[in-house]
C-alpha cells in the first residue's frame, strides 16, 4: 500500500532538485530598501464580519535607501534596522474618506501602513540583474558595499530572488 506513493515522491523530489536554488558571485552590486507609509481605509457593509473588505488607498509617501547610504532629503531615521523613511503623507480627511464610501457601507478608521520593498541589482557579464531579496541580503550589502567585497550570491526557485550574500575572500 506504502509503494503506491512512492512514483510520486520520487517525481516530487526530482521537482525540487529541477527548480531548486542556483548561485552566482557578484562584483557589482547594489542593493535597495524602499521604506513607506500608505494611509488606507477599509469599506464593508459589515467591518465585523465580512472577511475580504474593500481597501482604499489614500496617500502615500516612500524612500529609496541604497546600500544603508542616507538618503537626500531624509530626516526620519535611521531606524533600528539601518533604514530611512520618508516623511509622514497627510492623513485622509472625514470628507475623503466619506467621498469613497459607497452605499450600505460602513467605514474603518484611517490606518497608517509601513511597507518595505528589498531589492538587488547585480551584474553579470555585460548584464544587471535586480531580483526581490530580503533584510539580511540588504545588510549584508549595506557592509560589503564600502570596501566592494565580492558577494556569494544565492538564488531562489527559478532564479526569481536573491535569499543569501555571503562576502568572499578578496
Amino acid at each position: 500500500m506504502q509503494m503506491r506513493f512512492l512514483p510520486s515522491i520520487i517525481t516530487a523530489l526530482t521537482a525540487l532538485t529541477l527548480t531548486s536554488c542556483s548561485t552566482t558571485t557578484a562584483e557589482q552590486y547594489e542593493a535597495t530598501a524602499l521604506t513607506s507609509y500608505s494611509w488606507q481605509v477599509k469599506y464593508a457593509n459589515d467591518l465585523t464580519s465580512q472577511p475580504q473588505p474593500r481597501i482604499e488607498t489614500f496617500a502615500t509617501t516612500s524612500m529609496l535607501n541604497r546600500n544603508g547610504v542616507k538618503p537626500s532629503g531624509a530626516v526620519v531615521g535611521p531606524d533600528d534596522r539601518g533604514l530611512w523613511w520618508p516623511t509622514l503623507p497627510p492623513r485622509p480627511s472625514v470628507e475623503q474618506v466619506e467621498q469613497r464610501k459607497k452605499l450600505q457601507e460602513e467605514v474603518g478608521k484611517p490606518e497608517l501602513l509601513k511597507d518595505i520593498k528589498y531589492k538587488l541589482t547585480y551584474g553579470v557579464g555585460n548584464a544587471q540583474n535586480t531580483l526581490p531579496t530580503n533584510y539580511e541580503v540588504y545588510r549584508q550589502v549595506v557592509k560589503a558595499y564600502p570596501q566592494r567585497t565580492p558577494l556569494q550570491l544565492t538564488l531562489g526557485v527559478n532564479d526569481n530572488s536573491v535569499e543569501k550574500a555571503e562576502p568572499l575572500s578578496k
